[in-house]
C-alpha cells in the first residue's frame, strides 16, 4: 500500500477519522490536570531528599506547622503501608520511611494558601540523616560488601531469570557461525509533555476521597489509594482528565498522587500537587541502564540455530515493573523470527537512583538493538543480505514458540518486501558516497498483555452503551486515552457493528464513579482487548433495536434487516427511520443500557514456567523499517536524512492515527538512539529539564514514509493489533546499521551522539595509523 493508503473501508472502520476529542485540544478547550478549576485549593508541595542513600534520623516540622497558612505536614509516618504496581513487589513509600535511597525522593509534604507559604514550609523542615554507601552502577550495587537497599534482597538483587528452551548449545555446535558481542544502553525517561499533577478533594464530612490525576492507570491508582490510606475502595472516585501523553511513565500509580491525597486528608479539603519538570524528571520510571551480552548462531544460509542472551538492568530504587521489565527481555527475543533454542539469564538490580519502569516498547527495546545489530553482521560475514536473513527466519502463523508464546498472524514479510522496494534498498544500498548509508531492522510488540498485573478473574476489558430518547449513543469506558486516539476508536468499532454515523456517539471516559472499570493503557492492550469489547457491547445494542423493531413491525426478528439508521422488513417497503426505533426500544423499561465484556484465550495465556505469563498476548504487530543516515566524520554528528516503516497493525480501523502512532514510535526511538540520555553526579539528576536532556525537535525529524500492512489476526477486532509500540525497536538498530554502512563503524553502545561517534572515528584513524606505521617499520627492516 502506498503511503497513508487505508484498507478496505466500512461504515466506520478503515476510515481517516480525526480523533473525537481533536478539537478540544487544538483549540486550548481541553482541561487537564492543572487546569482544572479548583476554588479554594490548597497548594501542595514536596520536600525532596538531598542525600542518594541515608538512614532517617528525624524529621522535624514544628517549625513549618508554626508558619501562618499552613493546613498540612506530612511524612512516612503518616502512611506506614506499601505500595506498587507489582502485589508481590511492592515495596514504596508515598513518602520516605526510615531510609532515603534516591536524591529526589519524597521525605516530607505541605498544604499551604499560596505556593509562596508552602516553599517557606519546605525550607523550615528539618532533617537529619545518617549517610549510607551510595551505589550509582549495577557492579557496585552487587558487590559483596554492598550495604543492602532492601534486607529481603540479597546482593541488592530484584530479580534473576533463568530460562533455557530447546537445546541452545546443541544449537550453536550445528552453527556455520557463532558471533556473541557486548553492548550498553544509556538511561532513558519518557520526557512527555505535560508535567505531573495531581487534584485531590477530601470531603471530611463523608469521608470520601476524589482524586484527577495524569494517570494512564486509573484502576491501579484506585487500589493503590484505598491500600495506602486503609480507604475502603467504594469512598475513592478517581478521575482522569485530557492527559498530555505517558509513554508508560504513567503506567503504575506515582508518589505524588499518593501525597496529595494524604495532604488532602491531613488538611481536610482540596489540595492541588503541581509538579515541576524537574520533579516530573525526578519520578522517572524510564527504561534502564542496560548492559547485554548477546550470542547467536547461524546457519550458512542466515537460518538461526540458537540464541544466549545475558541483560543486566539497573532497575534504580524501588521496584515498580523491575520484574517484569526483566522479563519482557527475554521473552521477546522470540515471536519475531523462528529460534529454535534459547537461553536467557536477565538480571535486575537495585541501585541508587530514581525508580525505573515501564517505557514505550516496555523491556524489549535495547534486546532488539543488540538482537538485529548481531544479525546484520553476522549476514555480513554470511555474505548474505540483511533482508534476505530476515526472510530466512520468518515466522509462518499459526506459530507456537519455543517459550509458548501463541501468533496467529504475521504480516512481516510484506513490512519486508515494502520498505525493501520504496527504499531502493537493492540498487542503493552500499552504493552511496562516503558518509551516507542504508540499514534495516525488524520488530515487533505484544497487543496488550495476556494476564493483567492484578488478577481478579474479571473480563480484561468492559464496554458500556447507554441508549435514551434523545437518540445518541453514550459510550462508557475506563480505557485512557492519553493522546493515542483510543475514544476516537472505540466509537468507530461501536459505529461500525451498528452501522450508524459516528455523530450519534459521544465518549464518556475514566470517571470510576461513573465508567467500567478498565486495567488502563499500558502495553498497548486498548486496541485489540477494549476494542473487542466495545464489538460485543454494540452486537448486543443491535439484538436489541433489532428485537424492538420486529416487536413494532409485528414480525419476527429474522425478518428485520439494519441498514444504518433504517430498520426495515426483508424485501419490503415497511421501515423504521432511527428515532421510532429507539422509541421501542425505550418503551419496556426506559433507559436502554447493554456492555460488551473480553479477556484472551487460554491458549494466549503463555505457558506454565515461572515468568510464562510475561511476553503471552493475544496478537503481535509486526514492523520493518529502512533509515538513510549522513554522518559528518568530522565532527560525528549523525543526520537521519529519511525513514521508510512498514508495520502490521491486522487492521488500520483509524488510518490517521495508525500513521500518526508509527511515526511517533520512530521518531522516539529516534530520540533514544541519537542523543537521549540520563546522567547523575553523586546521585544528582544533571538533566532534569528539556534543554540538558535532549529530545529530536522538528528540525531533526526527518520525512518518515509510513505503511499500512494488514495481517489480520483472528482475535483481533475487525482483525486489528497495536500499532503504538511495534516500531520503535526498530529503529535504533536500522540507525547503527546505516552509521555502519556510511562509515564502517559498528557502534555497541547507544546513544549514538556526536562525542560518542566522533571517539570511534578518532579511536579507528589512530589504530590506522599504528597499523601503517609498523607496516612502514616492517618494510624498512626487511
Amino acid at each position: 500500500m502506498k503511503p497513508g493508503a487505508p484498507g478496505v473501508r466500512g461504515v466506520a472502520v478503515g476510515v481517516r477519522q480525526p480523533l473525537i476529542d481533536g478539537v478540544e485540544k487544538v483549540t486550548g478547550r481541553a482541561k487537564y490536570t492543572a487546569d482544572l478549576p479548583a476554588a479554594g485549593a490548597l497548594v501542595g508541595a514536596i520536600l525532596r531528599s538531598p542525600a542518594a542513600h541515608a538512614t532517617i534520623r528525624g524529621i522535624d516540622v514544628s517549625a513549618a506547622l508554626a508558619i501562618p497558612g499552613v493546613r498540612a505536614v506530612v511524612t512516612g509516618a503518616d502512611c506506614d503501608i506499601a505500595y506498587g504496581v507489582i502485589p508481590i513487589a511492592q515495596n514504596e513509600f508515598p513518602l520516605a520511611r526510615e531510609r532515603v535511597r534516591y536524591r529526589g525522593e519524597p521525605v516530607a509534604a505541605v498544604a499551604a494558601v499560596d505556593a509562596a507559604t508552602a516553599r517557606a514550609a519546605l525550607d523550615a523542615i528539618v532533617l537529619d540523616f545518617e549517610p549510607l554507601p551510595a551505589y550509582f552502577d549495577d557492579a557496585a550495587a552487587r558487590a559483596p560488601d554492598a550495604v543492602l537497599l532492601h534486607a529481603n534482597k540479597p546482593g541488592n538483587v530484584e530479580r534473576e531469570v533463568d530460562h533455557v528452551f530447546g537445546d541452545p548449545d546443541a544449537g550453536f555446535a550445528a552453527a556455520d557461525l557463532v558471533r556473541e558481542e557486548r553492548f550498553h544502553y544509556a538511561e532513558v525517561t519518557h520526557a512527555m509533555m505535560e508535567p505531573n499533577a495531581a487534584l485531590a478533594e477530601w470531603d471530611a464530612e463523608r469521608g470520601r476521597l476524589t482524586l484527577h490525576s495524569v494517570t494512564q492507570v486509573p484502576y491501579y491508582v484506585h487500589l493503590a489509594l484505598a491500600r495506602c490510606l486503609a480507604l475502603d475502595e467504594s469512598r475513592i472516585r478517581v478521575v482522569k482528565p485530557f492527559v498530555g501523553g505517558g509513554f508508560g511513565h504513567r503506567t503504575e500509580t506515582l508518589n505524588f498522587e499518593i501525597v496529595a491525597a494524604l495532604l488532602a486528608r491531613a488538611a481536610g479539603g482540596t489540595v492541588k500537587l503541581e509538579l515541576s519538570r524537574e520533579e516530573s524528571f525526578l519520578t522517572h520510571r524510564g527504561r534502564p541502564q542496560t548492559d547485554i551480552r548477546m550470542k547467536i548462531g547461524l546457519a550458512r544460509d542466515g537460518a538461526i540455530t540458537a540464541v544466549d542472551a545475558e541483560i543486566v538492568q539497573r532497575g534504580g530504587a524501588y521496584a515498580g515493573y523491575g520484574l517484569v521489565t526483566i522479563l519482557y527481555a527475554g521473552a521477546l527475543l522470540h515471536a519475531l523470527y523462528r529460534v529454535p533454542a534459547s537461553r536467557y539469564r536477565g538480571v535486575r538490580v537495585y541501585a541508587n537512583t530514581p525508580p525505573n519502569g515501564a517505557m514505550r516498547g516496555h523491556g524489549s527495546v535495547d534486546a532488539r538493538h543488540a538482537f538485529e545489530s548481531l544479525l546484520d553482521r553476522m549476514a555480513g560475514e554470511l555474505g548474505l543480505d540483511p533482508f534476505a536473513v530476515r526472510r530466512a527466519n520468518l515466522i509462518v502463523p499459526p506459530w507456537r514458540t519455543i517459550n509458548d508464546l501463541q501468533v496467529n498472524s504475521c504480516g512481516l514479510g510484506e513490512c519486508l518486501d515494502i520498505v525493501e522496494r520504496a527504499s531502493r534498498w537493492r540498487e542503493r544500498r552500499g552504493r552511496l558516497p562516503r558518509g551516507r548509508g542504508l540499514g534495516m531492522a525488524c520488530s515487533h510488540y505484544v497487543s496488550g498483555s495476556a494476564k493483567p498485573v492484578h488478577w481478579t478473574g474479571e473480563p480484561h476489558a468492559v464496554v458500556q452503551l447507554k441508549l435514551d430518547f434523545d437518540g445518541a449513543v453514550t459510550v462508557l469506558t475506563g480505557a485512557s486515552d492519553i493522546g493515542q486516539g483510543s475514544s476516537t476508536l472505540i466509537a468507530q468499532v461501536a459505529a461500525e457493528v451498528l452501522a450508524l454515523p459516528l455523530d450519534r456517539f459521544r465518549v464518556f471516559a475514566n470517571d470510576s464513579a461513573v465508567t467500567p472499570k478498565d486495567n488502563g493503557s499500558y502495553s498497548s492492550r486498548v486496541s485489540f482487548m477494549v476494542g473487542n469489547a466495545a464489538i460485543r457491547a454494540a452486537d448486543a445494542l443491535r439484538r436489541e433495536l433489532i428485537q424492538a423493531a420486529a416487536r413494532k413491525l409485528e414480525v419476527a426478528v429474522e425478518d428485520v434487516e439494519a441498514d444504518g439508521e433504517t430498520y426495515r422488513v426483508r424485501g419490503t417497503d415497511r421501515e423504521l427511520g432511527w428515532k421510532d426505533v429507539v422509541n421501542a426500544a425505550l418503551e419496556p423499561s426506559g433507559t436502554l443500557s447493554v456492555k460488551g465484556a473480553w479477556s484472551t484465550p487460554p491458549e494466549t495465556q503463555g505457558g506454565k514456567f515461572r515468568g510464562a505469563a510475561v511476553g503471552s498476548s493475544a496478537g503481535f504487530s509486526y514492523a520493518a523499517q529502512v533509515v538513510e543516515v549522513a554522518v559528518d566524520e568530522e565532527t560525528g554528528e549523525v543526520r537521519v536524512e529519511r525513514v521508510w516503516v512498514a508495520h502490521d497493525c491486522g487492521r488500520a480501523i483509524n488510518p490517521l492515527a495508525v500513521e500518526g502512532q508509527v511515526q511517533g514510535s520512530v521518531w522516539m526511538g529516534m530520540g533514544q538512539a541519537l542523543g537521549e540520555e540520563t546522567r547523575y553526579h553523586d546521585g544528582l539528576h544533571l538533566r532534569a529539564n528539556m534543554i540538558d536532556y535532549r529530545i529530536p525537535t522538528i528540525a531533526e525529524s526527518p520525512p518518515i514514509e509510513t505503511y499500512i500492512v494488514e495481517a489480520p489476526d483472528p482475535n483481533g477486532p475487525f482483525g486489528a493489533k497495536e500499532a503504538g509500540e511495534g516500531a520503535l525497536s526498530g529503529f535504533l538498530p536500522a540507525l547503527t546499521s546505516a552509521i555502519a554502512d556510511a562509515t564502517g563503524i559498528a557502534l555497541n553502545e547507544l546513544p549514538a551522539t556526536p562525542e560518542h561517534l566522533l571517539a570511534a572515528i578518532v579511536d579507528r584513524r589512530r589504530a590506522a595509523q599504528l597499523a601503517a606505521a609498523k607496516a612502514a617499520r616492517a618494510a624498512g627492516g626487511a
